[in-house]
């Protein structure tokens, strides 16, 4: 009788552990809101219309695109604090910045809490990091699987080198996806019989540095096919244009990734069972506008999302912030989210039948910045800002305006002008807070040339206390009309209320003396990068 008493719950046990929702999540190192999917949604050219990611727009016309999906910070470490532990960067202690950060182990982070649920929860690629200890909030590298190895997250560097040594460019993808392949495969072959899974698939690839003319030379993206699909504030000029088009590059790499990921999930008849979400952690490395600003180049992020209950083919309105994603994970398999989360489940969101407008809540999110590269500015100190982001408006407050956002420029004038190949090939020689890129190399170099002072200026140039940009006008966010009596209304009343929700949330750079991220431990030096990692910061 007790033989068949427990033989009946282990049955029990591993009926319900069937019937809980897998959770895939495929997170990119510094992808934006690039795909081909995102073409024509906001109605306005864009270089979207020339990306061939066909396996991101399956998963878009079997699910959801999410139009408004923002990170709380754009900048790696500090994005992944908000989105592992579900609250804002700025409640995540030291992993609220980039370098020098370390993890709070009293932080609950969704993972973590899946896995003592129950669930078999893995990673391949990058979690957390740069940070002590690495991928701390995922438990480490004691769920790494990434035996079959890490060569496709320098896609466009390996993938040239194979094609160099003999191979069709065919063949190199295809041993590269191999080891995506294997990696998952070894995640799945340590699954229990029934049990559910939570795997994080996050590849670097798309984080600088890129095999410089690789988006012609392997995916035959012609530069000169993006002539007028560049946002205003960025020089549609070749150099620009061919960084663009390696980025996209890298992008269609990242597609065919989540391409092994789906079919593997197809074949072995899971798919539809799992929560598959996309996204990554903030906009495009090493341009104006993107990385380390608030502005939606910096911010704005793809977010895609197919699984049990969600119904395809819909494109939503709703205003997401990706430390929402953490209670949804939670709340897809069966868990309430802690108390002290503060994001927001979208399961409703995922599972409505209704397009456009969900939930009549989700209209607005926050976003922030504090310390990204430790040596960016004298004393370690950060660019502290934040952002409130509504349908027809940004607003920015910009704590420090004496300090440069994008860090010191670390030169006078022309006699010590860091080099092109310098500032292309090594983050920390000027403005530290943009990627070293050909981009920055070629704007860096028209800093006295007239004709492109507005665009080094929005670059690198001081900014104001206030920011305002009227999204209704101006979609590309190139005029600041803070300083407009016509504004006044509008920007005390967005003002109002981002503080407010900053003080409810307990942001120390508008509580207290406001100093908390200006002082040490969040100021402390940081050892110099290795010579082998000086490209880039993270």
């Amino acid at each position: 009788m007790k033989t068949l008493l427990a033989l009946s719950l282990v049955l029990a046990a591993a009926s319900h552990a069937a019937d809980k929702v897998n959770i895939v999540f495929c997170f990119a190192d510094d992808w934006g809101r690039y795909a081909n999917c995102y073409a024509g949604v906001d109605g306005r050219p864009s270089i979207n219309d020339v990306l061939k990611t066909p396996n991101i727009d399956r998963v878009a016309r079997e699910g959801v695109l999410f139009k408004n999906a923002f990170v709380t910070s754009p900048s790696c470490t500090p994005c992944r604090s908000s989105l592992l532990s579900g609250q804002y960067f700025f409640r995540t202690n030291r992993g609220a910045i980039l370098q020098g950060a370390e993890w709070d182990l009293n932080i609950p982070s969704y993972p973590l809490l899946l896995r003592d649920a129950g669930y078999h929860i893995g990673k391949s690629y990058k979690v957390w990091s740069p940070g002590t200890p690495v991928d701390a909030p995922y438990g480490g590298q004691q769920h790494a699987y990434e035996k079959a190895g890490r060569a496709y997250n320098q896609f466009s560097q390996n993938a040239t080198k194979l094609v160099q040594s003999g191979l069709t460019f065919d063949a190199a993808k295809a041993k590269l996806l191999d080891e995506v392949r294997g990696n998952f495969e070894a995640f799945l072959a340590d699954r229990k019989p029934g049990q559910p899974f939570c795997y994080w698939f996050g590849p670097t690839h798309t984080h600088r540095t890129f095999e410089k003319n690789s988006g012609k030379a392997l995916w035959g993206i012609e530069p000169d096919s993006l002539k007028g699909k560049l946002p205003k504030f960025m020089p549609d000029v070749p150099e620009v244009r061919g960084d663009y088009a390696d980025y996209m590059g890298e992008i269609q790499a990242l597609d065919e990734g989540i391409g092994v990921i789906v079919e593997k999930l197809r074949a072995i008849g899971e798919l539809d069972n799992t929560l598959l979400v996309l996204s990554g952690d903030h906009g495009f490395p090493g341009v104006p506008g993107g990385k380390c600003t608030l502005y939606d180049h910096g911010v704005g992020v793809a977010l895609i999302a197919r699984g049990p209950g969600v119904k395809p083919g819909r494109v939503v309105d709703d205003f997401v912030n990706l430390m929402d994603l953490a209670p949804t994970f939670l709340e897809a398999g069966g868990l309430k989210p802690p108390a002290c989360m503060t994001g927001r489940s979208i399961l409703n969101v995922l599972r409505s039948s209704k397009s456009g407008l969900v939930d009549s809540t989700r209209t607005w999110v926050v976003a922030g910045r504090e310390r990204h590269v430790a040596t960016a500015r004298d004393g370690n100190l950060p660019y502290p800002h934040r952002a409130f982001r509504t349908r027809d408006f940004l607003y920015v407050r910009n704590f420090a305006p004496d300090r440069w956002p994008m860090g010191d420029p670390k030169f006078i004038g022309a006699a010590d002008l860091p080099s092109a190949e310098a500032l292309e090939h090594n983050t920390f020689v000027a403005f530290a807070d943009m990627d070293a890129s050909p981009t920055k190399a070629w704007l860096v170099g028209q800093y006295n040339v007239p004709q492109w002072k507005w665009h080094y200026e929005y670059a690198f140039g001081k900014r104001p206390a206030e920011e305002l940009y009227d999204l209704r006008k101006d979609p590309d966010q190139a005029t600041n009309v803070a300083a407009d009596p016509a504004y006044a209304r509008a920007k005390r009343e967005l003002s109002s209320r981002l503080m407010k929700i900053l003080t409810d949330a307990g942001d120390p750079r508008v509580t207290g003396d406001g100093k908390t991220f200006d002082r040490s431990p969040f100021t402390d030096e940081v050892l110099p990068p290795p010579r082998a990692q000086k490209k880039k910061a993270g």
